[in-house]
């Protein structure tokens, strides 16, 4: 390769990995206006007083669904083959696709600008096993209801007993990357292990499902 031609390629690499401080400033600006979402979660205690063992485990499902239907949770869950991103769920720059596996596709895997940690100067996010959702597990534009179901079915999410699903939420590193996405992005809800909290009470109260 000429002394040119690198020099071109390293360019459109670094385009296509930053997203531009500029850029990204502004789309802060624009998440701290327009996201309203909640910022805690209530502790399953909150809930003892539901007589109801079905409607306390909807109200233990629809608090975790905070979390769930977070963009930080949505632009991973995509319903189309793409990510989303920032906390009006954009389209990914630049375009790319999840692959076979979820990791991208070849000569352009997740890998390439995602590293395992936060890059903040280019406001690119970072986790060791950044990937998609498989399609099985899209949430994006679905119902907590709908979700609710998908999360309980093995057939469509892993093949994850109620327990393994729990402990899925509660200890892999990319779902705790929600609570830790760097730069100025807006965090989950809660933390991790009040998530789990609330999952685990969802399970012990029958894991019913909000209506679809």
């Amino acid at each position: 390769m000429s002394r040119a031609s690198l020099v071109i390629a390293i360019g459109i690499a670094a385009l296509s990995c930053d997203v531009g401080t500029s850029d990204a400033d502004a789309e802060a600006a624009a998440s701290a206006k327009t996201v309203e979402t909640a910022a805690t979660l209530r502790a399953p205690s909150a809930f003892t007083h539901i007589s109801d063992s079905t409607q306390r485990s909807i109200a233990l499902f629809e608090e975790a669904g905070k979390v769930i239907l977070h963009p930080r949770c949505l632009n991973c869950h995509p319903a189309a083959d793409s990510p989303t991103q920032t906390d009006q769920m954009r389209p990914h720059r630049p375009p790319v696709l999840r692959g076979a596996a979820g990791f991208g596709v070849p000569g352009l895997p997740c890998s390439t600008c995602h590293h395992d940690v936060n890059f903040d100067a280019a406001h690119v996010p970072g986790e060791a096993q950044w990937h998609l959702a498989p399609r099985s597990m899209a949430w994006a534009g679905r119902s907590l209801g709908a979700i609710c179901a998908q999360m309980k079915d093995p057939a469509r999410n892993g093949g994850r007993s109620l327990t393994a699903l729990v402990r899925h939420m509660s200890e892999d590193s990319l779902v705790g990357w929600a609570w830790a996405p760097g730069a100025s992005r807006t965090s989950a809800p809660g933390s991790q292990s009040e998530l789990e909290a609330l999952l685990q009470a969802w399970v012990e109260s029958g894991a019913a499902c909000p209506a679809p």
